[in-house]
Protein backbone atom coordinates (compact mmCIF):
# COMPACT_ATOMS: atom_id res chain seq x y z
CA UNK A 1 0.00 0.00 0.00
CA UNK A 2 2.55 2.63 0.96
CA UNK A 3 4.33 1.34 -2.42
CA UNK A 4 1.30 2.43 -4.17
CA UNK A 5 0.33 5.76 -2.71
CA UNK A 6 3.91 6.37 -3.20
CA UNK A 7 3.65 5.94 -6.87
CA UNK A 8 0.20 7.60 -6.99
CA UNK A 9 2.07 10.42 -5.83
CA UNK A 10 5.03 10.19 -7.97
CA UNK A 11 2.31 10.71 -10.90
CA UNK A 12 1.12 13.63 -10.27
CA UNK A 13 4.42 15.06 -9.49
CA UNK A 14 5.58 14.23 -13.11
CA UNK A 15 2.35 15.39 -14.28
CA UNK A 16 2.68 18.91 -13.09
CA UNK A 17 6.46 19.40 -13.34
CA UNK A 18 6.99 17.85 -16.74
CA UNK A 19 7.21 21.30 -18.87
CA UNK A 20 9.30 22.43 -15.96
CA UNK A 21 11.62 19.26 -16.35
CA UNK A 22 11.18 19.30 -20.76
CA UNK A 23 12.53 23.07 -20.49
CA UNK A 24 15.69 22.62 -18.13
CA UNK A 25 17.06 19.91 -20.51
CA UNK A 26 16.51 22.08 -23.12
CA UNK A 27 18.68 24.57 -21.02
CA UNK A 28 21.47 22.06 -20.51
CA UNK A 29 21.22 20.78 -24.34
CA UNK A 30 22.05 24.79 -25.35
CA UNK A 31 25.60 24.35 -23.45
CA UNK A 32 28.40 23.17 -25.49
CA UNK A 33 30.11 21.07 -22.58
CA UNK A 34 32.96 18.97 -24.76
CA UNK A 35 35.23 18.63 -22.72
CA UNK A 36 38.96 20.46 -23.94
CA UNK A 37 41.80 19.56 -21.74
CA UNK A 38 43.93 21.48 -24.10
CA UNK A 39 42.46 24.57 -23.46
CA UNK A 40 42.15 23.81 -19.55
CA UNK A 41 43.40 26.39 -17.02
CA UNK A 42 42.84 26.24 -12.55
CA UNK A 43 39.92 27.48 -13.03
CA UNK A 44 38.54 25.49 -15.35
CA UNK A 45 40.69 22.00 -15.14
CA UNK A 46 38.28 20.21 -18.10
CA UNK A 47 38.24 23.25 -20.13
CA UNK A 48 35.85 26.39 -20.12
CA UNK A 49 33.10 24.66 -22.23
CA UNK A 50 32.91 21.56 -19.55
CA UNK A 51 33.11 23.89 -17.02
CA UNK A 52 29.76 25.97 -18.09
CA UNK A 53 28.34 22.44 -18.56
CA UNK A 54 28.85 22.07 -14.49
CA UNK A 55 28.10 25.73 -13.54
CA UNK A 56 24.27 24.60 -15.58
CA UNK A 57 24.06 21.82 -13.20
CA UNK A 58 24.84 23.64 -10.36
CA UNK A 59 22.35 26.76 -10.93
CA UNK A 60 19.51 24.24 -12.17
CA UNK A 61 19.84 22.13 -8.39
CA UNK A 62 19.96 25.94 -6.72
CA UNK A 63 17.12 26.93 -8.35
CA UNK A 64 15.38 23.75 -7.36
CA UNK A 65 15.86 24.59 -3.77
CA UNK A 66 19.26 23.05 -3.07
CA UNK A 67 22.68 23.77 -1.65
CA UNK A 68 24.93 23.19 -4.03
CA UNK A 69 28.49 23.31 -4.33
CA UNK A 70 31.40 23.84 -7.86
CA UNK A 71 34.19 22.49 -6.23
CA UNK A 72 36.95 24.49 -8.36
CA UNK A 73 35.66 23.24 -11.37
CA UNK A 74 36.51 19.67 -11.01
CA UNK A 75 33.00 18.08 -9.71
CA UNK A 76 29.38 19.61 -8.30
CA UNK A 77 27.38 18.80 -6.15
CA UNK A 78 24.18 19.10 -4.67
CA UNK A 79 22.38 18.04 -1.55
CA UNK A 80 18.83 16.83 0.36
CA UNK A 81 19.72 16.14 3.67
CA UNK A 82 18.39 13.55 5.91
CA UNK A 83 18.17 12.31 8.97
CA UNK A 84 22.23 10.82 9.17
CA UNK A 85 24.94 12.38 7.11
CA UNK A 86 25.24 8.62 5.39
CA UNK A 87 24.82 9.25 2.10
CA UNK A 88 22.83 7.67 -0.83
CA UNK A 89 24.16 9.38 -4.04
CA UNK A 90 23.51 9.58 -7.74
CA UNK A 91 25.87 10.65 -10.40
CA UNK A 92 25.30 12.15 -13.94
CA UNK A 93 27.80 13.68 -16.15
CA UNK A 94 27.83 17.26 -17.37
CA UNK A 95 30.30 17.04 -19.80
CA UNK A 96 28.79 15.34 -23.40
CA UNK A 97 30.67 13.79 -26.86
CA UNK A 98 31.22 16.17 -29.83
CA UNK A 99 28.90 16.23 -31.88
CA UNK A 100 30.49 14.78 -35.12
CA UNK A 101 29.12 14.65 -38.60
CA UNK A 102 25.69 13.80 -39.81
CA UNK A 103 23.13 16.20 -37.68
CA UNK A 104 20.19 17.20 -39.48
CA UNK A 105 19.70 19.67 -36.83
CA UNK A 106 21.51 21.85 -34.93
CA UNK A 107 22.62 19.41 -31.53
CA UNK A 108 23.19 22.66 -29.06
CA UNK A 109 19.25 23.63 -29.96
CA UNK A 110 16.45 20.60 -28.85
CA UNK A 111 13.94 19.56 -31.02
CA UNK A 112 10.97 18.82 -29.46
CA UNK A 113 9.47 16.21 -31.84
CA UNK A 114 5.80 13.91 -31.79
CA UNK A 115 6.87 12.69 -28.27
CA UNK A 116 10.75 12.78 -28.60
CA UNK A 117 13.49 15.23 -27.38
CA UNK A 118 16.68 15.30 -29.40
CA UNK A 119 20.02 17.31 -29.27
CA UNK A 120 23.51 16.03 -27.90
CA UNK A 121 23.10 14.93 -24.08
CA UNK A 122 19.49 14.38 -23.80
CA UNK A 123 19.89 10.62 -23.31
CA UNK A 124 23.41 10.79 -22.17
CA UNK A 125 23.39 12.48 -20.03
CA UNK A 126 22.03 15.79 -19.35
CA UNK A 127 18.24 14.44 -19.90
CA UNK A 128 19.30 11.74 -17.00
CA UNK A 129 20.94 14.33 -14.84
CA UNK A 130 17.83 16.75 -14.71
CA UNK A 131 15.31 13.75 -13.72
CA UNK A 132 17.75 12.85 -11.37
CA UNK A 133 17.58 16.02 -9.72
CA UNK A 134 14.01 16.28 -10.01
CA UNK A 135 13.63 12.86 -8.35
CA UNK A 136 15.32 14.86 -5.40
CA UNK A 137 12.77 17.61 -5.77
CA UNK A 138 9.84 14.70 -5.12
CA UNK A 139 11.29 13.93 -1.76
CA UNK A 140 12.19 17.52 -0.80
CA UNK A 141 8.18 18.51 -1.70
CA UNK A 142 6.84 15.83 0.64
CA UNK A 143 8.71 17.12 3.63
CA UNK A 144 9.31 13.97 5.48
CA UNK A 145 12.95 14.08 6.19
CA UNK A 146 15.03 10.73 4.66
CA UNK A 147 16.77 8.41 6.72
CA UNK A 148 20.13 9.09 4.27
CA UNK A 149 20.98 12.20 2.97
CA UNK A 150 20.59 12.32 -0.74
CA UNK A 151 23.14 13.46 -3.07
CA UNK A 152 23.45 14.55 -6.73
CA UNK A 153 26.85 14.38 -8.09
CA UNK A 154 27.66 16.18 -11.19
CA UNK A 155 30.55 15.20 -13.02
CA UNK A 156 32.64 17.08 -15.73
CA UNK A 157 34.94 14.62 -17.85
CA UNK A 158 33.35 11.25 -18.00
CA UNK A 159 33.54 11.36 -21.61
CA UNK A 160 36.67 11.23 -21.81
CA UNK A 161 37.48 7.52 -20.42
CA UNK A 162 39.76 9.09 -17.75
CA UNK A 163 37.12 10.49 -14.95
CA UNK A 164 39.29 12.18 -13.15
CA UNK A 165 36.86 14.16 -12.04
CA UNK A 166 35.10 11.24 -9.72
CA UNK A 167 38.69 10.43 -8.51
CA UNK A 168 39.34 13.67 -7.32
CA UNK A 169 35.68 14.06 -5.87
CA UNK A 170 36.71 10.34 -4.00
CA UNK A 171 40.19 11.83 -2.63
CA UNK A 172 38.38 14.83 -0.97
CA UNK A 173 34.97 13.34 -0.21
CA UNK A 174 35.21 10.06 0.61
CA UNK A 175 32.86 7.43 -1.53
CA UNK A 176 29.14 7.31 -0.97
CA UNK A 177 27.69 4.73 1.57
CA UNK A 178 26.09 3.01 -2.31
CA UNK A 179 25.81 5.31 -5.39
CA UNK A 180 24.08 4.64 -8.76
CA UNK A 181 24.53 6.58 -12.23
CA UNK A 182 21.57 7.09 -14.59
CA UNK A 183 23.63 6.43 -17.75
CA UNK A 184 23.04 2.95 -18.92
CA UNK A 185 19.74 0.65 -19.46
CA UNK A 186 17.67 -1.00 -17.24
CA UNK A 187 16.84 -3.20 -14.90
CA UNK A 188 20.39 -2.95 -13.25
CA UNK A 189 23.90 -3.25 -14.80
CA UNK A 190 25.83 -4.53 -11.99
CA UNK A 191 29.28 -4.76 -13.92
CA UNK A 192 31.25 -3.62 -16.64
CA UNK A 193 33.77 -4.71 -18.73
CA UNK A 194 37.43 -3.44 -19.17
CA UNK A 195 38.33 -1.20 -21.80
CA UNK A 196 41.17 -0.68 -23.49
CA UNK A 197 42.38 1.67 -26.50
CA UNK A 198 44.71 2.25 -28.70
CA UNK A 199 45.94 3.86 -32.08
CA UNK A 200 47.08 1.81 -35.11
CA UNK A 201 49.28 3.72 -37.60
CA UNK A 202 49.63 3.23 -41.21
CA UNK A 203 52.89 3.32 -42.99
CA UNK A 204 53.49 6.76 -44.60
CA UNK A 205 52.55 5.69 -48.66
CA UNK A 206 54.83 7.04 -51.17
CA UNK A 207 52.86 8.00 -54.41
CA UNK A 208 49.88 6.62 -52.62
CA UNK A 209 45.91 6.95 -54.56
CA UNK A 210 44.64 7.67 -50.87
CA UNK A 211 44.84 11.76 -50.36
CA UNK A 212 42.94 12.38 -47.27
CA UNK A 213 40.56 9.94 -45.01
CA UNK A 214 38.64 11.05 -42.21
CA UNK A 215 35.63 10.50 -39.84
CA UNK A 216 35.41 14.58 -39.11
CA UNK A 217 34.39 15.36 -35.26
CA UNK A 218 33.19 11.65 -34.03
CA UNK A 219 34.18 10.48 -31.35
CA UNK A 220 36.60 7.53 -30.47
CA UNK A 221 34.09 5.16 -28.34
CA UNK A 222 31.65 4.97 -30.91
CA UNK A 223 30.95 2.94 -34.27
CA UNK A 224 31.16 5.95 -37.02
CA UNK A 225 28.17 6.45 -38.96
CA UNK A 226 29.83 8.39 -41.53
CA UNK A 227 33.48 8.79 -42.97
CA UNK A 228 34.87 10.63 -46.27
CA UNK A 229 37.57 9.54 -48.37
CA UNK A 230 39.40 11.30 -50.84
CA UNK A 231 40.84 9.13 -53.96
CA UNK A 232 42.86 10.05 -57.06
CA UNK A 233 40.40 9.06 -59.63
CA UNK A 234 37.85 9.97 -61.47
CA UNK A 235 33.98 9.74 -60.27
CA UNK A 236 32.48 8.74 -63.47
CA UNK A 237 34.81 5.45 -63.92
CA UNK A 238 34.16 4.22 -60.10
CA UNK A 239 31.58 1.57 -59.84
CA UNK A 240 28.61 2.47 -57.92
CA UNK A 241 28.41 0.98 -53.93
CA UNK A 242 24.67 1.40 -51.76
CA UNK A 243 25.43 4.37 -49.05
CA UNK A 244 28.34 5.83 -50.56
CA UNK A 245 28.22 9.18 -52.43
CA UNK A 246 31.00 9.92 -55.00
CA UNK A 247 31.54 13.36 -56.31
CA UNK A 248 34.28 15.10 -58.16
CA UNK A 249 36.86 17.15 -56.13
CA UNK A 250 38.86 18.12 -59.06
CA UNK A 251 42.36 17.64 -60.41
CA UNK A 252 41.40 14.01 -60.88
CA UNK A 253 40.39 13.29 -57.23
CA UNK A 254 37.41 12.14 -56.05
CA UNK A 255 35.55 11.99 -52.48
CA UNK A 256 33.47 9.28 -51.38
CA UNK A 257 31.31 9.14 -48.74
CA UNK A 258 29.91 6.72 -46.97
CA UNK A 259 26.71 6.47 -44.30
CA UNK A 260 26.83 3.75 -42.64
CA UNK A 261 24.78 2.94 -39.07
CA UNK A 262 26.24 4.77 -35.93
CA UNK A 263 26.44 3.71 -32.17
CA UNK A 264 28.54 3.39 -28.98
CA UNK A 265 31.62 1.22 -29.62
CA UNK A 266 30.21 -0.76 -26.15
CA UNK A 267 27.16 -1.79 -28.22
CA UNK A 268 28.23 -2.58 -32.06
CA UNK A 269 25.59 -4.92 -32.57
CA UNK A 270 23.65 -3.49 -35.60
CA UNK A 271 26.33 -0.96 -36.57
CA UNK A 272 27.58 -0.36 -39.65
CA UNK A 273 31.19 1.23 -39.85
CA UNK A 274 31.15 3.98 -42.20
CA UNK A 275 34.97 3.17 -41.95
CA UNK A 276 34.43 -0.34 -43.03
CA UNK A 277 32.19 0.52 -45.87
CA UNK A 278 34.94 2.38 -47.48
CA UNK A 279 37.66 -0.13 -46.54
CA UNK A 280 36.03 -2.71 -48.10
CA UNK A 281 34.91 -1.01 -51.54
CA UNK A 282 38.80 0.20 -51.91
CA UNK A 283 39.58 -3.73 -51.60
CA UNK A 284 36.54 -4.75 -53.50
CA UNK A 285 37.62 -2.75 -56.88
CA UNK A 286 41.69 -2.93 -56.11
CA UNK A 287 41.64 1.14 -56.30
CA UNK A 288 45.22 1.47 -54.17
CA UNK A 289 48.61 0.59 -54.07
CA UNK A 290 49.97 -2.50 -53.06
CA UNK A 291 50.99 -0.80 -49.92
CA UNK A 292 47.91 0.94 -49.18
CA UNK A 293 45.72 -2.71 -49.90
CA UNK A 294 48.04 -4.30 -47.43
CA UNK A 295 47.47 -2.02 -44.43
CA UNK A 296 43.45 -1.66 -45.81
CA UNK A 297 43.57 -5.88 -45.52
CA UNK A 298 44.66 -5.15 -41.79
CA UNK A 299 41.99 -2.75 -41.11
CA UNK A 300 39.23 -4.82 -42.61
CA UNK A 301 40.56 -7.85 -40.30
CA UNK A 302 39.66 -5.75 -37.35
CA UNK A 303 36.28 -3.74 -38.87
CA UNK A 304 34.96 -6.34 -40.00
CA UNK A 305 35.02 -8.73 -37.01
CA UNK A 306 33.65 -6.75 -33.78
CA UNK A 307 34.16 -9.89 -31.54
CA UNK A 308 38.21 -9.23 -32.20
CA UNK A 309 38.55 -12.64 -34.32
CA UNK A 310 39.95 -10.93 -37.01
CA UNK A 311 42.58 -10.33 -35.08
CA UNK A 312 42.91 -13.44 -32.87
CA UNK A 313 41.87 -12.48 -29.52
CA UNK A 314 38.00 -13.54 -29.30
CA UNK A 315 36.92 -14.08 -26.46
CA UNK A 316 34.26 -14.23 -23.53
CA UNK A 317 33.27 -15.10 -20.16
CA UNK A 318 29.74 -15.84 -17.89
CA UNK A 319 28.96 -12.59 -16.63
CA UNK A 320 30.46 -10.42 -19.42
CA UNK A 321 30.01 -12.20 -22.71
CA UNK A 322 31.90 -11.83 -25.70
CA UNK A 323 34.84 -9.01 -25.95
CA UNK A 324 34.26 -5.97 -28.14
CA UNK A 325 36.35 -4.28 -30.74
CA UNK A 326 35.57 -1.19 -32.85
CA UNK A 327 37.74 1.36 -34.66
CA UNK A 328 36.25 4.65 -34.23
CA UNK A 329 37.62 7.38 -36.02
CA UNK A 330 40.40 7.34 -38.78
CA UNK A 331 42.84 10.76 -39.77
CA UNK A 332 45.70 11.83 -41.60
CA UNK A 333 48.32 12.70 -39.54
CA UNK A 334 51.32 14.17 -41.67
CA UNK A 335 52.02 11.21 -43.92
CA UNK A 336 50.44 8.73 -41.95
CA UNK A 337 46.69 7.37 -41.33
CA UNK A 338 45.60 6.96 -37.23
CA UNK A 339 42.92 4.80 -36.94
CA UNK A 340 41.51 4.98 -33.35
CA UNK A 341 40.76 1.43 -31.29
CA UNK A 342 37.77 0.53 -28.59
CA UNK A 343 37.91 -2.73 -27.10
CA UNK A 344 35.70 -4.24 -24.08
CA UNK A 345 36.79 -7.03 -22.74
CA UNK A 346 35.81 -9.73 -20.39
CA UNK A 347 37.99 -11.25 -17.67
CA UNK A 348 39.70 -13.66 -19.81
CA UNK A 349 41.95 -11.70 -21.78
CA UNK A 350 44.80 -9.53 -20.47
CA UNK A 351 45.45 -5.77 -21.89
CA UNK A 352 49.22 -7.27 -22.92
CA UNK A 353 47.99 -9.56 -24.85
CA UNK A 354 45.16 -7.33 -26.62
CA UNK A 355 48.14 -5.08 -27.50
CA UNK A 356 50.81 -7.96 -28.98
CA UNK A 357 47.55 -8.49 -31.03
CA UNK A 358 47.63 -5.35 -32.59
CA UNK A 359 51.50 -5.31 -32.53
CA UNK A 360 51.83 -8.03 -34.71
CA UNK A 361 49.10 -6.76 -36.92
CA UNK A 362 50.71 -3.16 -37.25
CA UNK A 363 54.32 -4.95 -38.19
CA UNK A 364 52.42 -7.09 -41.08
CA UNK A 365 51.37 -3.97 -42.88
CA UNK A 366 54.49 -1.74 -41.70
CA UNK A 367 53.23 0.33 -39.13
CA UNK A 368 52.70 0.58 -35.94
CA UNK A 369 50.60 0.23 -32.80
CA UNK A 370 50.03 2.29 -29.48
CA UNK A 371 47.66 1.04 -26.69
CA UNK A 372 46.76 1.20 -23.05
CA UNK A 373 44.80 0.16 -20.73
CA UNK A 374 42.15 2.85 -19.41
CA UNK A 375 40.13 0.53 -17.26
CA UNK A 376 40.30 -2.84 -15.42
CA UNK A 377 37.15 -4.85 -15.09
CA UNK A 378 34.44 -3.69 -12.27
CA UNK A 379 31.38 -6.54 -11.07
CA UNK A 380 29.22 -6.59 -7.98
CA UNK A 381 27.68 -9.62 -6.87
CA UNK A 382 24.60 -9.60 -8.80
CA UNK A 383 22.62 -12.12 -6.50
CA UNK A 384 22.98 -9.54 -3.75
CA UNK A 385 19.85 -7.82 -1.49
CA UNK A 386 20.97 -3.97 -3.54
CA UNK A 387 21.03 -5.48 -6.54
CA UNK A 388 17.66 -7.01 -5.99
CA UNK A 389 16.17 -4.07 -4.63
CA UNK A 390 17.19 -2.31 -8.08
CA UNK A 391 15.26 -5.05 -9.92
CA UNK A 392 12.50 -5.48 -7.74
CA UNK A 393 11.85 -1.76 -8.13
CA UNK A 394 12.00 -1.21 -12.06
CA UNK A 395 9.43 -3.82 -11.91
CA UNK A 396 7.37 -3.07 -9.87
CA UNK A 397 7.57 1.00 -10.84
CA UNK A 398 6.86 -0.11 -14.34
CA UNK A 399 5.38 -3.65 -15.02
CA UNK A 400 8.10 -4.69 -17.07
CA UNK A 401 10.72 -7.35 -16.93
CA UNK A 402 14.21 -7.95 -17.05
CA UNK A 403 17.06 -9.31 -15.23
CA UNK A 404 20.55 -7.73 -13.63
CA UNK A 405 23.31 -7.56 -16.54
CA UNK A 406 26.55 -6.72 -17.04
CA UNK A 407 27.59 -3.92 -20.16
CA UNK A 408 30.79 -3.08 -21.86
CA UNK A 409 30.36 0.75 -21.03
CA UNK A 410 32.08 2.55 -19.05
CA UNK A 411 29.93 4.08 -16.41
CA UNK A 412 30.78 6.05 -13.13
CA UNK A 413 29.95 3.19 -11.10
CA UNK A 414 33.27 1.53 -12.36
CA UNK A 415 35.33 4.14 -10.50
CA UNK A 416 32.97 3.93 -7.09
CA UNK A 417 33.30 0.33 -4.49
CA UNK A 418 29.34 0.42 -4.10
CA UNK A 419 27.87 1.05 -7.18
CA UNK A 420 25.71 -0.24 -10.19
CA UNK A 421 24.27 1.86 -13.47
CA UNK A 422 20.62 2.38 -13.50
CA UNK A 423 18.58 2.92 -16.67
CA UNK A 424 17.38 5.33 -18.42
CA UNK A 425 17.12 3.41 -21.28
CA UNK A 426 14.88 0.25 -21.49
CA UNK A 427 15.11 -2.33 -23.63
CA UNK A 428 11.83 -2.60 -24.04
CA UNK A 429 11.60 0.49 -26.16
CA UNK A 430 11.37 0.75 -29.80
CA UNK A 431 12.06 4.14 -31.02
CA UNK A 432 12.13 5.48 -35.03
CA UNK A 433 14.66 5.41 -37.33
CA UNK A 434 15.21 9.36 -37.07
CA UNK A 435 15.93 9.21 -33.56
CA UNK A 436 19.93 8.74 -32.72
CA UNK A 437 21.22 6.99 -29.94
CA UNK A 438 24.17 7.58 -27.48
CA UNK A 439 26.76 9.25 -29.16
CA UNK A 440 25.26 9.57 -32.67
CA UNK A 441 23.72 11.97 -34.52
CA UNK A 442 20.34 13.28 -33.82
CA UNK A 443 20.86 11.86 -30.28
CA UNK A 444 17.30 11.19 -29.13
CA UNK A 445 15.01 10.32 -25.79
CA UNK A 446 11.45 9.30 -25.82
CA UNK A 447 9.48 11.59 -23.14
CA UNK A 448 7.40 8.46 -22.09
CA UNK A 449 10.97 6.65 -21.13
CA UNK A 450 12.30 9.82 -19.08
CA UNK A 451 8.59 10.18 -17.49
CA UNK A 452 8.66 6.23 -16.65
CA UNK A 453 12.73 6.39 -15.45
CA UNK A 454 11.48 9.30 -13.15
CA UNK A 455 8.74 7.55 -11.76
CA UNK A 456 11.49 4.22 -11.09
CA UNK A 457 14.38 6.42 -9.75
CA UNK A 458 11.38 7.81 -6.87
CA UNK A 459 10.72 4.28 -6.16
CA UNK A 460 14.14 2.89 -5.83
CA UNK A 461 15.65 5.95 -3.84
CA UNK A 462 12.55 4.88 -0.82
CA UNK A 463 13.42 1.51 -0.78
CA UNK A 464 17.31 2.28 -0.44
CA UNK A 465 16.55 4.36 1.68
CA UNK A 466 14.98 1.44 3.80
CA UNK A 467 17.78 -0.28 3.75
CA UNK A 468 21.07 -0.47 6.26
CA UNK A 469 23.81 1.59 4.31
CA UNK A 470 26.15 2.06 6.67
CA UNK A 471 26.14 -1.80 7.43
CA UNK A 472 26.72 -2.49 3.96
CA UNK A 473 29.19 -0.11 3.07
CA UNK A 474 31.10 -1.22 6.28
CA UNK A 475 31.14 -4.61 4.80
CA UNK A 476 31.91 -3.57 1.05
CA UNK A 477 35.04 -1.20 1.67
CA UNK A 478 37.35 0.28 -1.06
CA UNK A 479 41.08 -0.27 -1.05
CA UNK A 480 41.29 3.88 0.42
CA UNK A 481 38.52 2.60 3.24
CA UNK A 482 40.45 -0.63 4.49
CA UNK A 483 44.00 0.94 4.59
CA UNK A 484 42.13 4.00 6.65
CA UNK A 485 40.46 1.52 8.97
CA UNK A 486 44.20 -0.43 9.18
CA UNK A 487 45.89 2.94 10.96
Amino acid sequence: MADEELLRAADEFIASNWEDIVSDIAKMIAVPSVVDFDAATSEHPSGPAAHEGLKAAVALAERLGFESVDDAGEIGFADLPGASDTLLAMICHADVVAPGIGWTLDPWTMLRKDGFLLGRGVIDDKGPLVIALYAMKFFQERGARLPYTLRMIFGTNEETGCMRDVAYYQEKYGSPAFLFTPDNTFPVCYGEKGGYRGILRSPAFENGTIVDFTTGGSATNAVPGLAELTLKAHADALPPAEGIVFEAAGDGLVTLTATGVAGHAAMPEGTVSAIGMLVAYLLEHNLTTAAESTWLRGLDAVIGHTDGSGVGIACSDEDFGPLTCVAGTIHRVDDHFNVTLDLRYPTTITPDEMGAAFAALAEEFGGSFSGKSVMEPFLMDKKSDIIRVFAEAYHDATGLDGDPFTSGGATYAREFPRAVSFGVEDPHDSYPAWVGGMHAADEGVSEETLKRALRTYILTISRLMELDLDRFAAEHPSAAESAAAAE
